[in-house]
C-alpha cells in the first residue's frame, strides 16, 4: 500500500466505529427489558437527574437535534414516561417532565451503568473504578478537543 496512513487497521475513527456497534450490542437487552432505546435512556438520565427540562436543554445535553429528539419524546409521552406542555409565559418553549411511571424506571435501570462498566472493565473489581475513571477523562478531553476544532473549522467558513 502506497499510503500507509490509510490502512484500517492504523483508524482511530474505526476503532470508534466498533467500540459503538459493541457498546450498542451490550446496551441493547438491557434497555429492551426497559422498553426503552438508546436515545430514549439518556433522554430518561437526564430526566432523572434533573426532573425536567426544555426541549432544548435536552437537545443541548444530549448532543441531538430536534428533529431526533420530537419524535423520541412522543414515544416517551405515549409509553407514559413523560408529560410534555408549553410554557404560559412562553409559548414556543416546551417543557419535559417525567410521570410517576418515568420515575418508577429509575429503579428498573439502576444496574446497567454497572453491567455496562462490568463489559467494558477488566474483570478485577478493585481496578475497576480507577479504570473508568480515567477512561471517562479521555474520552471527555477527546470529545472536548473535536468540538473545539468542530467550531474553529466553522468559523473559519464565515
Amino acid at each position: 500500500m502506497a499510503y500507509p496512513q490509510l490502512l484500517l487497521s492504523n483508524q482511530l475513527c474505526f476503532r470508534f466505529y466498533a467500540l459503538e456497534r459493541e457498546l450498542m450490542a451490550a446496551y441493547r437487552p438491557l434497555l429492551t427489558h426497559l422498553g426503552l432505546t438508546y436515545s430514549q435512556y439518556i433522554t430518561m438520565l437526564y430526566l432523572w437527574e434533573h426532573e425536567e427540562g426544555t426541549v432544548g436543554e435536552l437537545c443541548t445535553a444530549l448532543s441531538l437535534d430536534t428533529g431526533t429528539m420530537s419524535p423520541l419524546l412522543k414515544r416517551l409521552e405515549t409509553s407514559g414516561m413523560i408529560e410534555r406542555h408549553r410554557l404560559p409565559s412562553d409559548e414556543r418553549t416546551v417543557m419535559v417532565q417525567l410521570t410517576e411511571k418515568g420515575r418508577e424506571l429509575e429503579q428498573k435501570a439502576v444496574s446497567v451503568p454497572d453491567h455496562i462498566a462490568s463489559c467494558l472493565l477488566s474483570d478485577d473489581k478493585s481496578e475497576q473504578g480507577r479504570r473508568y475513571q480515567v477512561l471517562k477523562e479521555m474520552l471527555d478531553e477527546t470529545l472536548s478537543q473535536l468540538k473545539k476544532s468542530r467550531n474553529e473549522r466553522e468559523q473559519g467558513r464565515q
